[in-house]
């Protein structure tokens, strides 16, 4: 009987997407509002967001484009958990502490606020480059850049779905 292998690399073909490192101040609702503006796109919110062994949460926004088979994915960097911890003392009464950890989907960007990538068959740099200037004509956003997906160590928390 033949032994059949199967390579899931050929499956596993990541570098069909954009990606668009964003920063700003805004809130994400915002920030997608815009981005539907300028970019003629319609991004909605998901009803799931990211998560990570639920604990972690990144919200995510989506559209998919019919006409183009675009896939238009807004989603966070960052993700604030705050947990409570009692911490006790030689006073008289114990204080609840609250600590803030911050968690980062890509933390290798820790200063990138929001990514928005960009799922298409055989994306171009000419196109990227055109959504870019869209993105950064946007008087909210402080600067934008493209990304190279194939460089991150942590591509495979690019994978939602």
């Amino acid at each position: 009987m033949a032994v059949q292998k199967l390579i899931l690399d050929d499956f596993l073909d990541v570098h069909d997407y954009g990606l668009v490192g964003i920063h700003c101040s805004i809130e994400d609702y915002r920030l997608a509002y815009f981005l539907n503006k300028y970019l003629n796109i319609n991004l909605t919110r998901n009803h799931k967001d990211v998560d990570f062994n639920n604990q972690v949460y990144y919200p995510i926004f989506e559209w998919f484009d019919e006409n183009k088979l675009i896939t238009w994915n807004l989603v966070s960097n960052i993700c604030k958990v705050d947990s409570e911890t009692l911490e006790t003392s030689e006073s008289l009464f114990d204080s609840p502490q609250t600590t803030t950890k911050t968690h980062y989907l890509i933390p290798e960007y820790r200063k990138v606020n929001y990514f928005l990538k960009i799922t298409e068959e055989d994306i171009s740099q000419t196109k990227l480059k055109l959504i870019l200037n869209k993105i950064l004509n946007i008087p909210q956003i402080v600067t934008a850049y493209n990304l190279v997906p194939e460089d991150l160590k942590s591509k495979n928390n690019l994978i939602f779905y």
